[in-house]
Formats: C-alpha cells, sequence, structure tokens
C-alpha cells in the first residue's frame, strides 16, 4: 500500500484506515493486527503514530488491546444488533415470521447483487463455499452442514461490495444461529425436502456465479420462503402431536 501522507494528523488518517478494514471484512472480529513494526511499514507512518491511531479505534470499542496478546478487532459492529435481537426472539415466537421476512428481503437483494458485482476472486470464494456445503449434505455430521450453511450465504453477502449488506447478514446469521440448526435438523430427516434444501443453494450458486441478478434473487428468495414454509409446518406437525396426547390423556383419565 502507497505510504499515507495527508494534511492531516497522520494518527486521524491510519484510524480511517483501519476503519475502513473493517468495515469492508478485510479485518474481521477477532482478527489479530499486524504487529505494530510490520503495520507502522505497511501504512509508512511512525510507530507512534500508529499507537495513537490504535488507541483511538480503542477508544470507540472497535479495538482491543491486552499485553501479551496483540491488539484484536472487536465485534462491536455486531454485538449491539446481535443481543438484543436473541433475547427478543426467545420470549417472542411471532417475531421469527418477521425475521424471515427481514431475512428473504436481504438475501434476495444479496443475491441479486452479487450477480452483477462479483469479480473473479468472489466467484472462487462462492465455488468453494458451495462446494464445502454441497460436500457436507453428503455427510452425517450436522454441525458442519450448520458451519457451511452460514459461510455460503455470508460469501454471498460478501460477493455484493456493499459493506452494510455484509456486516447486516453476518449479524443475523449470528441471531439466527440456533434456528438454523433446529431447522437443517428437522429437514435431515426428511430425504425429499433435504434434496430440495440442496438443491436450492446450487440454483442460487449458479445465478451469482453465472451473472444472472433476476435469476439470483429468485432462488434466493425461493429458499427462504421454502425454510418458512418448513418451519410452518413442522411447527404445526408438533402442535397436532401435542394435540393428540392431550387428547389421548383426556381418554385415559
Amino acid at each position: 500500500m502507497p505510504q499515507i501522507r495527508s494534511v492531516t494528523r497522520l494518527a486521524d488518517t491510519v484510524a480511517e484506515e483501519l476503519e475502513k478494514r473493517i468495515l469492508e471484512g478485510s479485518l474481521k472480529p477477532g482478527d489479530l493486527l499486524p504487529s505494530e513494526r510490520e503495520l507502522a511499514l505497511e501504512l509508512g507512518v511512525s510507530r507512534p503514530s500508529l499507537r495513537e491511531a490504535i488507541q483511538k479505534m480503542v477508544s470507540k470499542g472497535l479495538l482491543t488491546t491486552r499485553h501479551g496478546y496483540g491488539t484484536r478487532v472487536t465485534d462491536r459492529l455486531e454485538a449491539h444488533f446481535v443481543d438484543p435481537w436473541q433475547a427478543m426472539l426467545k420470549g417472542h415466537p411471532m417475531l421469527h415470521r418477521d425475521l424471515l421476512e427481514f431475512r428473504q428481503m436481504l438475501e434476495g437483494q444479496a443475491a441479486c447483487l452479487a450477480a452483477q458485482r462479483a469479480l473473479d476472486v468472489d466467484i472462487q470464494r462462492l465455488d468453494d463455499a458451495y462446494a464445502a456445503l454441497d460436500a457436507a449434505y453428503d455427510t452425517d455430521d450436522m454441525q458442519a452442514c450448520i458451519e457451511t450453511d452460514v459461510t455460503f450465504h455470508q460469501v454471498v453477502a460478501e460477493a455484493t461490495h456493499n459493506v452494510l449488506i455484509m456486516h447486516l447478514t453476518s449479524s443475523l446469521m449470528r441471531v439466527i444461529h440456533g434456528h438454523v440448526a433446529t431447522n437443517l435438523e428437522q429437514l435431515r430427516s426428511d430425504p425429499l425436502r433435504w434434496n430440495q434444501l440442496r438443491t436450492q443453494h446450487r440454483a442460487i450458486w449458479q445465478a451469482i456465479r453465472e451473472h444472472q441478478p433476476e435469476n439470483a434473487d429468485h432462488a434466493a428468495r425461493g429458499h427462504i420462503e421454502f425454510v418458512r414454509q418448513s418451519m410452518e409446518d413442522n411447527a404445526q406437525e408438533k402442535e397436532r402431536r401435542a394435540s393428540t396426547l392431550r387428547r389421548l390423556g383426556e381418554s385415559i383419565a
């Protein structure tokens, strides 16, 4: 990277550069920054200027530094969104429908933009993410299915080159991680639905890599609609079972 030169204070310019890297995702929550010497050399600034910039970022809550552990990126951009919504979802099941509506809107637009904007490197990452997801579906490793599913949708979001979509998708996936796990476990028991889910991911992948925005949008929205309907069907079946057990209990009594 060219050396940073500006009439403004170097520390402010360095802080802006680090913020940019966090926003674009090249620095992710939990990432360890390079050593002070390496980062100062990369940015073309003095170590005192770099230290001042890092302190500014620490005061904003975007970086955290501990002696012996280095300086890391915090999850502040996500935590303030994730924590309260996870608690609300547990206490208010009716929010699940609203969440799926939001996810359908967000992921449909993300797939559409990814199909328009994805670079060769984005397509390669998408190919890798899809291959890992598809391979996981052939196994009994449910944790691998969950992780590769979440990763696939995040890679799609990053291919939009829209930092808000990228961060919102990451936050949303953290909010609904438990619901993704539950839904996948239920679908896994039904071979027909499991194969449908697999086909839907393939359709999203193909539409993006072939740069077909409308098809990508349609495939992503259809996928979330399938998830919504599956969750509704599962809830209804659970209620029918509960009702049957209650009736049996009454007849025994």
